[in-house]
């Protein structure tokens, strides 16, 4: 039984920043219904290569938990069929552009008009008000507009988006929480709200102390590679056979890896007692540190510095990281069931509760899965089931 077990969830998402959030609602117990166009389906599915048989590893990577129903909501049938969906669900997700939805009848509005205690989430690019809420909002535009780009990469090289969708991810997180903020106020008051998400809202939250380190200097921050604009060391250094990610987070352990790295006079020297000191004289120090890091090897190092209390680790590929026996003890490798590949291999609930966990328990639907099952829970009868397919209403799988 997870915490939200009984609640259900309509997902009209597609890509990856709404079905992350509705992933997270399912992980935590959630029914989670995934409405995809009977044609094409989730624009993931067809995301590839890698394929796994006709599946798209993207998509299996964001979308357990759910039950797809193949429906055409523009159709009179298929609008029958989610308007049967919403008299029973807790909660609609949505990333469509802002206004799509009008047309159709199931926008915020005029859901909530016939249903308020639903809790509505909406996430967009540029969020549901303000000049610039028509535009389309992908995870690349969106790390470009909001400055991530700015402080991703080398001083001297281009700016670089991050190796995953962070702004996606992010947005759905951010939207998750929403929900959830939103169901615990409808237990004070008995109605439901809008949730309004905008990717850039979410993009410009990240930004965080460098956001801070504006708002105070009036200077906007530049790219630093792997260092860190305000802690110094705070980096990724060389070894004498890979790249190590060192923290020095305060001047005790300034101290410690100085003892560490047998560099006595970096200890003592005044330039560099105070991380205000070591960040004014970082040009000084740096060819120090890259000069003693490629004395050792990796493991050396980290051996060292972590018997010391110094925080380290390895820049491991993502191989690595799903070989670690630490990885592995926190249930972050999954594996489960799939209706036409056996078994595919998903990330874990990173979010552990002691008495109400979340859980994987079914595998990403093939497309149109659920539609059956689904329809007849709504009362729909076989032969009503085929016309609506016959029609192209819906999908069966």
């Amino acid at each position: 039984m997870g915490p939200l077990t009984g609640l259900t969830v309509l997902d009209f998402t597609r890509v990856l920043s709404g079905p992350y959030c509705t992933m997270i609602l399912g992980d935590l117990g959630a029914r989670v219904i995934k409405l995809e166009h009977p044609g094409r389906g989730d624009d993931t599915r067809r995301w590839g290569p890698p394929f796994l048989g006709e599946e798209s590893a993207y998509f299996l990577s964001v979308n357990r938990n759910k039950e797809s129903v193949a429906v055409d909501f523009k159709t009179a049938g298929g609008k029958e069929v989610v308007e049967r969906l919403l008299a029973r669900a807790d909660v609609v997700v949505e990333n469509f552009r802002p206004g799509t939805l009008d047309g159709a009848g199931f926008d915020a509005a005029t859901v909530r008009a016939r249903h308020p205690r639903l809790v509505y989430c909406s996430i967009s690019g540029y969020g549901q008000t303000g000049p610039r809420r028509d535009e389309p909002g992908y995870d690349a535009v969106m790390q470009a507009e909001g400055g991530l780009m700015s402080i991703t990469g080398a001083a001297d090289g281009p700016p670089y988006r991050l190796g995953v969708a962070i702004v996606d991810i992010v947005s759905g997180m951010f939207a998750a929480q929403g929900v959830l903020a939103a169901l615990v106020a409808r237990e004070r008051t008995g109605q439901g709200q809008v949730v309004d998400l905008g990717m850039l809202d979410a993009t410009t939250a990240l930004l965080t102390y460098q956001a801070g380190n504006f708002f105070a200097t009036g200077s906007a921050p530049g790219r630093l590679g792997n260092r860190h604009p305000t802690i110094a060391p705070y980096e990724t250094f060389a070894t004498a056979d890979g790249d190590l990610a060192l923290a020095v987070g305060n001047d005790a352990l300034w101290q410690k890896f100085c003892r560490v790295a047998e560099l006595p006079d970096l200890g003592a020297d005044p330039r560099f007692a105070s991380n205000a000191g070591r960040l004014e004289h970082y040009a000084e120090l740096k060819p120090r540190l890259d000069a003693v890091f490629r004395s050792r090897t990796r493991a050396d190092w980290s051996a060292r510095l972590l018997a010391a209390g110094v925080p380290c680790g390895a820049v491991r590929s993502v191989e690595e990281v799903f070989a670690d026996p630490q990885t592995l003890a926190r249930g972050m490798v999954q594996k489960v069931g799939h209706a036409t590949l056996g078994e595919v291999s998903v990330t874990g609930v990173p979010v552990k509760l002691s008495e109400t966990p979340g859980s994987v328990r079914t595998g990403p639907p093939v497309l149109g899965q659920h539609t059956a099952a689904v329809l007849t829970e709504l009362g729909y009868d076989r032969p009503a089931i085929d016309a609506l397919a016959a029609a192209g209403a819906v999908r069966l799988s």
